[in-house]
């Protein structure tokens, strides 16, 4: 159960990852027209829509969670989360950043290189409107501009599933420039939809715990 549950949400992951590129497509290189505010390594996009991005902040039992967890690091990429006891590592390669809890919750980080005048801000704010109809919809619970790290990007989490074994996500979705690349970064966080709520703040948590080399 574990392994098709796994495949299920990296499969997810890599398909959603997908409208990158179908954005880069639809859009051109625009690259004349992209606004980033960069420090260090790293750059956080500006849009119409990321502009009024929110910083993360973590509610008390947040914050409990981040500051009992262990720090997980990517070395790779630069990039550090808090997690919480008893979480260990599925896999682990240059792009990809998998680990699980004891119950089946899963953190799923997947990393997209793209061309260095792909249309960030055009792409953000394609996923803040696409995350809105989704609302909308009724698809998605909750749909906002995040802060992470000084990084600007796009927080949703679906709504309940029909079916109790279904998966539910958490997830957020940004633009950065890390090593003279320009990179999607894909965290989410899921497990099916009865074991969800148990795990609403741990999600919350490991979001919002997210460290990046400036």
């Amino acid at each position: 159960m574990k392994s098709i549950l796994t495949l299920g949400m990296i499969t997810f992951a890599l398909t959603f990852c997908g409208l990158g590129d179908k954005l880069k497509g639809l859009t051109g290189s625009g690259g004349s027209n992209t606004n980033t505010t960069t420090t260090g390594s790293n750059s956080s996009s500006t849009s119409s829509s990321s502009s009024t991005a929110e910083k993360a902040k973590p509610n008390a039992a947040q914050q409990a969670i981040i500051d009992g967890g262990t720090e997980t690091k990517w070395d790779d990429q630069g990039l550090a989360w808090k997690l919480p006891s008893g979480w260990k590592k599925m896999d682990v390669k240059k792009e990809s950043f998998n680990y699980s809890s004891p119950d089946n919750a899963f953190l799923l980080v997947n990393i997209s290189v793209l061309g260095d005048n792909f249309p960030a801000d055009v792409s953000l704010k394609a996923y803040y409107d696409q995350a809105m109809q989704q609302l909308k919809n009724g698809k998605y619970e909750s749909v906002k501009m995040v802060e992470i790290d000084g990084i600007q990007g796009v927080e949703f989490t679906e709504a309940p599933p029909e079916g109790k074994d279904d998966p539910r996500r958490h997830q957020w979705i940004a633009y950065r420039k890390y090593l003279g690349q320009t990179q999607q970064l894909n965290v989410m966080t899921s497990t099916k939809g009865t074991n969800f709520n148990k795990h609403t703040d741990d999600f919350t948590a490991i979001l919002y715990s997210m460290k990046a080399v400036k």
